[in-house]
């Protein structure tokens, strides 16, 4: 079997992927969640013609020639406004936050006046409007204020709580079980014989998935038999996505295919021109995804990000694209590339004196090394076939994080 272009498999994944259903979350819980709908102001803000400072409200024609002298008639402070209108001559002591009275237009900062009994001695005259934050300044009623799509951050929800949601509707997380494969492998905390390893990738997929929107749920190891494997996939039943781990590779220990299938999903690829991750497998059951993931842990770290993250975007109808791919300019050389898309793991900087964005390859991309996936920040994008790079060129890289 050829390998499948790393574009078709992608097309594949995301073939047909509706929005999860959406549910109403706390709006002190929404931060991370994806909105289901937008989001429109439920009232005007500010409310009113609110003061910026503390100072005087009064009228600009009455301060057009100063000195000026004009009778205090009352305070306004936030949550206490004046009850009454300013007329000719009159002025209100006001505070930050506090509601421009009828009649005034203008708010004279208090270091320009001197206050005595109940005369307020203007020194230094204000234009009309000053220190005045006018009603709906921020928004209005009615206003969209948050697309449906988008990834809510802090700023996001101190806007929707501002504008009287206290609940907002989200799409439910994607269920996306996590499976790890083989004999070899024991929990981290174990000890393992001289012929096993300790079973990383798990935890650090089930941190990568939770930071990209979803409910992970580690399954634990199925060892190299069918019924161990039969037993954990009975647990996936409710997801949304199953990321098994290992065992997809051809050859005599090749049993995850074979259950799967028996499991009832139909498998649509195995093999893709990509590295690291040429083993990668995906297949369908029902509304449920699966993706067979490479056991070298960094290739599994990758597929995940570049295939499962995508598909979870999909899944939260989220608005971002499929890589959120930047550009930077590489500080090394680089040798041009093989048939495969490659993911060259990289540590990006900024650069000190002209701010660019700069990256560089580590030196090995062996893609069992932990600890150099570990000191990578991003993945250096080359597609087949890309000719050697020289230090300026601009290339494409994908941050792990974000």
């Amino acid at each position: 079997m050829s390998l499948l272009p790393f574009d078709d498999a992608l097309a594949r994944i995301l073939d047909g992927v509706e929005p999860l259903d959406a549910e109403e979350v706390d709006v002190a819980d929404a931060a991370r969640r994806v909105l289901a709908e937008d989001i429109h102001a439920r009232l005007t803000q500010p409310p009113f013609d609110a003061s910026s400072m503390d100072g005087f409200a009064l009228r600009a024609a009455d301060i057009a020639e100063v000195p000026a002298n004009l009778r205090l008639i009352g305070e306004a402070a936030a949550g206490h406004g004046f009850d009454g209108s300013v007329g000719p001559g009159e002025a209100v002591r006001i505070f930050t936050g506090g509601p421009v009275p009828e009649g005034a237009d203008t708010v004279l900062m208090q270091e320009n006046a001197t206050l005595e009994a109940e005369t307020v001695t203007v020194n230094e005259g204000a234009d009309k409007g000053a220190a005045v934050r006018p009603r709906g300044q921020d928004f209005a009623e009615g206003e969209r204020l948050l697309p449906a799509g988008k990834r809510l951050n802090a700023r996001d929800v101190l806007l929707a709580a501002a504008a009287n949601h206290a609940r907002l509707p989200v799409r439910r997380k994607p269920r996306v079980a996590i499976l790890a494969t083989g004999d070899e492998l024991v929990p981290p905390g174990e000890t393992p014989r001289p012929d096993q390893i300790i079973s990383s990738v798990p935890t650090g997929l089930s941190a990568m998935l939770e930071a990209a929107g979803a409910a992970p749920k580690r399954l634990g190891i199925a060892e190299d038999t069918r019924e161990s494997l039969d037993a954990h996939l009975a647990e996936a039943a409710d997801t949304d996505l199953l990321l098994t781990i290992g065992g997809a590779s051809v050859g005599e220990h090749d049993l995850v295919r074979e259950a799967l299938m028996d499991a009832g999903f139909e498998i649509d690829f195995w093999r893709i021109a990509m590295r690291p991750g040429k083993p990668l497998m995906f297949g369908t059951r029902g509304e449920t995804r699966v993706i067979g993931l490479p056991g070298n842990p960094v290739s599994a770290m990758v597929c995940t990000r570049v295939f499962a993250f995508p598909l979870i975007d999909a899944l939260l109808g989220a608005d971002t694209g499929p890589e959120r791919m930047r550009q930077a300019t590489l500080d090394r050389a680089l040798e041009g590339n093989g048939p495969r898309k490659h993911y060259m793991r990289a540590r990006m900087r900024i650069d000190p004196d002209t701010g660019a964005l700069k990256v560089a390859a580590l030196p090995s991309q062996d893609s069992a090394l932990v600890a150099a996936l570990a000191s990578a920040d991003c993945l250096i994008v080359r597609e087949p076939h890309a000719p050697a790079a020289r230090p300026g060129d601009k290339v494409d890289i994908l941050p792990l994080d974000f």
